[in-house]
């Protein structure tokens, strides 16, 4: 009996408890806490997503590069539209009625009780129009975004372009984007994405039965700000790379200009080029599929991703690295007779008999003789077996940023080229070969792939005496002005100061002496140092290079130019890169009109077969990896 009254009690006290926890709960729910009621008034309250301005771009001189300008995506709730007028929405939209039906399916699918676009980038007028007849049209409504504008239409392979999400990113953020979410997708605007896209904000607006906005839930107590993005200081010169692009027009190639002493970019030329506010707006896919079918490959960012054998400017590496090695010094000399015989039948001609010349005169007048020589000294004469001479030789390049990235903050850098000895060894059969089997290498032919990155870096190295600072693009980050650590850090090439004297003795002579192979590019009150090129191209003309920098004490500038298909080094890449090292250093050009307009006005463009595969080019060798013939015992190079 006293047991079944303890049972009792048991089950009394557990009602009880049951009773009391709700009627708490209760009590929070209507008096203390409003976030049911919030929850309960959802018929009643949207929740506007607030997008933040994404962070400004600017040249280092903090001139606008990108900004942003307003535009209005019209969303839709499927679950809360009604019927309306079709032919008036339409009309106001400048819509069809397939459209429109297409556009509601495809957000039905999405979720019928969310919100997705309907149709995203309203123009400014086409909103104004829209927002006065909103409330005929239950279930829509208007979102406040910003959009990419692009004030002088520069730089586009520098900048990138912003797009969509799609559901890859969406993954990998971790619930950050949803459906309609804007990323950066290339350039600047993708590798700093995250500090350019800012913070959203969210607004709990109440709307009455026409869906027309009647203020703040709660008087904003539930609303967060949105943040903007990070505003990013560039490294690039606006009015330099305009001129930049301005003498590649109609041509193919890259211009790439660095400061020696910090490793900021100025100059980014990548052409053909295209005006990136082409790729903002409603029209940006038809767009984007016309520079994709363009045979010029608009979109291809030839200054990190074209790779070309190098050509006569390779010599100064080899110059630098046989001394380094005690195999050559600025004394050293040879007789040149017009080439350089090896392997018993096999020929590297040179461009002219120049008799004999010592180091500084070799880099002046670009003799291949010479550096057949001193190659076959650095692989054959080194005191131990090729293949290990080779060994050697090759790091010492790859010290130079050769056959590596050198990690710009862009995506898609290619590493290039820079064959290993196991290549040779497999062409071969064994490992006995020596300099006769890739004598080429000795003048920067063959199996070299170099981007004009890399390129530009050589000179900054060589400027410096010996080392370099990371190439970046973004020199200064957010109010504070804030600098990356590993742009602060000097990067040695292994090669002694002393070293670079003759080298630089020569390069002088390559534009200030009157045998200089690029004499009429020199400018007047400037000591340029520079080295022209003439790349064997197998599948057109040859490519036209230059690689300077500027002055000889002290240098402020670090430059390479790449003109596809131009022929002489000389000729084209030499007087583009004078204009543009003058421009810098002086702010003016001094060259008389003629001079500059027909650099300007030249067109020398690949023509293109008229039955082509439009994806596949053939004449415009930037976008393959440039491998040089492999076999033949005669290298006939026409170095400048």
């Amino acid at each position: 009996m006293n047991s079944f009254f303890a049972r009792k009690f048991v089950v009394q006290a557990v009602f009880i408890a049951i009773a009391l926890i709700l009627l708490i709960r209760l009590f929070y729910i209507q008096l203390v806490s409003d976030k049911y009621i919030l929850s309960a008034n959802n018929n009643v309250l949207r929740k506007v997503i607030i997008y933040p301005a994404r962070g400004v771009i600017l040249d280092r001189k903090e001139k606008i590069l990108v900004q942003n300008e307003p535009v209005y995506d019209l969303m839709v709730i499927p679950h809360e539209v009604k019927q309306f007028d079709t032919l008036e929405f339409c009309k106001l939209l400048g819509l069809d009625k397939k459209g429109v039906d297409i556009r509601l399916k495809k957000a039905v699918v999405y979720s019928p009780f969310k919100s997705s676009i309907f149709e995203k980038q309203l123009s400014t007028q086409t909103y104004a129009r829209f927002q006065e007849r909103l409330f005929q049209f239950p279930g829509f409504f208007i979102l406040n975004r910003t959009v990419r504008r692009y004030p002088d239409s520069t730089a586009a392979q520098f900048l990138g372009y912003i797009g969509e999400v799609n559901d890859r990113a969406i993954e990998k953020s971790n619930g950050f984007y949803h459906q309609g979410d804007y990323i950066g997708i290339s350039g600047v605007e993708s590798s700093y994405e995250e500090l350019l896209r800012g913070q959203r904000g969210v607004q709990n607006v109440m709307v009455d039965a026409f869906q027309r906005p009647k203020g703040h839930y709660a008087d904003g107590k539930y609303d967060t700000l949105a943040v903007s993005g990070e505003r990013l200081i560039s490294s690039l010169d606006k009015d330099l790379q305009k001129l930049g692009e301005q003498l590649m027009q109609n041509k193919v190639g890259s211009i790439v200009a660095i400061e020696p002493s910090t490793g900021e970019i100025l100059a980014f030329v990548s052409s053909p080029g295209y005006d990136p506010n082409l790729m903002v707006g409603r029209q940006r896919g038809n767009n984007y599929m016309q520079f994709q079918n363009d045979p010029n490959k608009p979109m291809f960012i030839r200054p990190i991703q074209a790779e070309y054998p190098p050509g006569s400017i390779f010599k100064i590496i080899n110059a630098l690295v046989a001394q380094q090695f005690g195999l050559a010094d600025s004394s050293t000399t040879y007789n040149c007779t017009g080439g350089y015989h090896y392997g018993g039948r096999g020929f590297m001609a040179c461009t002219h008999v120049h008799g004999t010349l010592n180091l500084a005169q070799s880099i002046e007048r670009s003799c291949n003789t010479y550096y057949g020589y001193t190659y076959n000294r650095m692989i054959d004469h080194a005191g131990m077996r090729p293949v290990e001479a080779y060994k050697r030789w090759r790091q010492a390049v790859a010290n130079f940023g050769i056959g590596s990235k050198l990690n710009i903050d862009l995506p898609g850098e290619r590493k290039g080229l820079l064959p290993t000895d196991q290549l040779y060894t497999k062409r071969w059969g064994n490992d006995t070969w020596g300099s006769g089997f890739n004598i080429s290498l000795s003048i920067g032919q063959g199996e070299l792939g170099i981007t004009p990155l890399q390129m530009a870096n050589v000179m900054a190295i060589v400027a410096n005496r010996g080392f370099f600072y990371k190439p970046h693009l973004i020199k200064a980050i957010g109010e504070k002005k804030i600098v990356k650590e590993e742009y602060t850090k000097r990067n040695f090439a292994g090669i002694d100061a002393q070293y670079f004297n003759a080298v630089i003795e020569g390069m002088s002579g390559v534009v200030n002496k009157p045998n200089g192979t690029a004499i009429f590019s020199r400018i007047n009150g400037i000591e340029m140092c520079g080295k022209t090129g003439t790349v064997q191209n197998p599948h057109g003309k040859n490519h036209s290079v230059f690689v300077a920098f500027a002055p000889r004490i002290n240098p402020k500038i670090a430059i390479a130019v790449v003109v596809e298909n131009a022929g002489f080094g000389a000729t084209w890449s030499a007087p583009i890169a004078s204009l543009l090292v003058e421009k810098y250093l002086t702010n003016t050009i001094s060259r008389p009109k003629y001079y500059v307009d027909r650099l300007i006005n030249a067109n020398l463009l690949p023509i293109v077969p008229t039955k082509v595969n439009p994806f596949i080019n053939p004449k415009l060798d930037s976008t393959k990896n440039i491998i040089g013939n492999k076999t033949k015992t005669k290298i006939n190079t026409a170095d400048e």
